[in-house]
């Protein structure tokens, strides 16, 4: 994970670089204390004999006592110590954050048992409540969320290699049964027994709605909203839905589950100023794809980021493909909106319900925005 880390820090120095090419710049990222411009240069201090990142939040020095230095050994060698406040002998401090918060994750993907954040937080060296609110900034889920996530996706994995139940309880870190089946619902939004069997004895409630995207359908268990489709044909809405929950009973919806399906249609035909629909959603994924989608839901409408910047922003920033595969396999559209990621250059690229679609619901957004 350091390489990874280490690959980002060299990819986006190496593009935001020209930024920083003139000592005019470097003096007005140094005055303005921008983190942007750490690691692509340092400032040295001939008054006080130390250098520091740009970013430091020590007093700030005149203009003409301040020299730059593209390293710390280049700054060493011209006599200056490095700085105690912002240690620019070390990386960054956004890739030394970063590198924490991957070490958290990989701690808690090999523990038996969720560690509790005291301990992770000791683990870093930092306070907890300091710990938590760096792992959230960069993982864009909170510490418990993330082991939550993890532990579902090995639930499922091992489910889904047909281990039983019991396989599966061990596998995923619980050491008894009943600790197992008082969370299983909440992270397989069913039963595992039900789980295990493609949805079997799971009731899954539907409905079809006409929308300016053509239709879409919408369907929830009990724990919530598990599938927003979109399509030009109802049978063919219908039988997605089937072959996603191939052994659950799809019912006709109860009263009042039509009002969802109003609510979905509304939205598409007039995007909400915050963004989301704000249903309660039934969630079922990987640990990777939560954490993508968590991401995606914070972008605002009529705005988008790109595969990169997901990646980026869940601190996984070479996994511009598996974030592009999350989306893919994102069965809530709207409501999980895949929609605002783009390409790089600002492209349309792979949507799941067509690129029309796409094109059209960004089109609403950024006219609903003003834009």
């Amino acid at each position: 994970m350091s390489t990874v880390f280490a690959d980002r820090h060299a990819t986006e120095q190496a593009t935001a670089m020209p930024r920083f090419s003139t000592d005019a710049a470097r003096w007005k990222a140094v005055r303005n204390r921008n983190p942007a411009a750490d690691g692509h240069f340092l400032y040295a201090v001939r008054t006080t004999g130390v250098f520091c990142y740009p970013s430091c939040a020590a007093r700030p020095a005149l203009q003409e006592n301040v020299a730059f230095h593209m390293s710390a050994a280049d700054a060493e060698r011209a006599g200056f110590r490095p700085c105690k406040r912002c240690r620019p002998d070390l990386p960054p401090r956004a890739e030394r954050e970063a590198a924490l918060v991957a070490v958290a994750c990989r701690t808690m993907e090999s523990a038996d048992e969720p560690p509790r954040l005291a301990a992770l937080a000791a683990s870093a060296g930092l306070s907890p409540h300091h710990f938590h609110r760096i792992f959230k900034r960069i993982a864009g889920v909170t510490p418990k969320a993330y082991a939550d996530a993890h532990r579902q996706q090995k639930i499922q994995d091992s489910l889904t290699a047909g281990s039983g139940v019991t396989e599966g309880l061990y596998a995923a870190g619980f050491n008894s049964s009943g600790r197992f089946y008082g969370v299983s619902a909440e992270l397989l939004g069913m039963k595992p027994s039900a789980y295990l069997d493609g949805g079997h004895d799971e009731v899954i409630w539907h409905a079809v709605g006409a929308c300016s995207l053509g239709y879409v359908l919408v369907a929830a268990t009990p724990s919530g909203v598990c599938a927003i489709l979109l399509g030009d044909d109802v049978d063919s809405l219908v039988e997605e839905l089937e072959t996603r929950f191939p052994r659950a009973t799809l019912s006709e919806p109860e009263p009042g589950f039509t009002d969802l399906v109003e609510r979905v249609v509304a939205f598409v035909d007039n995007p909400s100023g915050t963004g989301n629909l704000g249903l309660p959603l039934d969630i079922r994924g990987t640990a990777f794809q939560r954490r993508v989608w968590e991401a995606l839901q914070k972008i605002p409408a009529g705005k988008t980021a790109s595969y990169k910047d997901i990646a980026v922003r869940i601190g996984s920033p070479k996994a511009v493909r598996a974030v592009a595969q999350a989306c893919r396999s994102n069965a809530l559209a709207l409501a999980i909106p895949c929609h605002r990621v783009v390409r790089s250059d600002g492209g349309l690229s792979g949507y799941r319900w067509g690129i029309d679609r796409k094109r059209q619901l960004l089109s609403q957004e950024r006219k609903h925005a003003g834009e």
